[in-house]
């Protein structure tokens, strides 16, 4: 599309037409909120897709002031609170010989509609996959978690071992490159609260974005670079926020349905109506 852009655009002599423009122009219909709120969520992509900027191949993910302003200075853990029903765990698994295997731990708080993270665990190799397992399961466990959502590439043995030790394991819906993606609009209008911890700030500085066939981007980390705490931390940040809260009856609800009448109640009829 570049190539045809610099064949075309400005070529008095060319059989074909190439015009340029921001969306606003072509479309005047088109609301501004819609462009300002793409720009809030991700700024790169709305650039190329409402304001016709032409992408670099290659571009930095996420700007360091953005992980500064999201990062809450001292808090490097919290601990589990009771009452708070929302807790959700992510693992980035490895079998021991030479990925860290990481997990995070995040809940979504309802009042200022963030996602908290509240733990972070990395364990570098050379290690013992189901010791790790275990450690983990305990640690979820401690926050009321009992299902552990993680990388789907990971083969079946997560599944086994954290079954083992009473947690379920369930594959990611989506893969890495679009957990990253789905993450970055809530970290960029402030709906994520970082712990304060180098390694995962040094990571999320390091992914790269990258343009793929299609359109469609890949985020990943720079190559020999680790991205493992990062995985995690996101993966648990953005299933944090999707999570749906369990449903609440409050006891005065209950105690009305309690003190309701049930007799004389008339149920529709279930015999098809006659329409002629």
């Amino acid at each position: 599309m570049f190539r045809k852009f610099r064949e075309l655009h400005g070529n008095d002599d060319a059989d074909d037409i190439c015009w340029l423009a921001p969306s606003a122009l072509m479309n005047p219909a088109l609301p501004a909120k819609v462009v300002e709120r793409a720009l809030a969520d991700d700024v790169m992509r709305a650039r190329g897709e409402f304001l016709s900027e032409w992408r670099a191949d290659i571009q930095s993910f996420i700007a360091r002031e953005v992980i500064e302003a999201a990062t809450v200075s001292g808090r490097f853990e919290l601990p589990p609170v009771p009452g708070i029903s929302s807790y959700v765990g992510f693992c980035d698994p490895s079998g021991g010989s030479s990925d860290s295997m990481t997990l995070a731990v995040a809940h979504f708080d309802r009042t200022t509609k963030c996602s908290i993270l509240d733990l972070i665990r990395e364990r570098r190799a050379p290690f013992s996959p189901d010791h790790v397992v275990q450690e983990f399961a305990a640690l979820l466990k401690n926050y009321g978690v009992r299902k552990v959502t993680g990388d789907r590439y990971a083969g079946e043995w997560p599944r086994e071992r954290f079954r083992a030790h009473g947690i379920e394991y369930e594959p990611a819906k989506q893969n890495k490159s679009d957990i990253y993606l789905a993450f970055l609009p809530a970290l960029n209008s402030a709906r994520a609260e970082l712990l304060d911890n180098g390694i995962l700030s040094r990571q999320l500085i390091g992914l790269e974005r990258r343009g793929a066939r299609g359109g469609r981007d890949v985020v990943d980390h720079t190559p020999g670079a680790r991205d493992d705490v990062a995985n995690a931390v996101c993966g648990a940040l953005v299933l944090a926020a999707s999570a749906r809260p369990p449903l609440h009856i409050s006891d005065k609800a209950m105690a009305r349905a309690r003190e309701r009448p049930t007799g004389g109640v008339r149920w529709p009829s279930r015999e098809p109506k006659r329409l002629f």
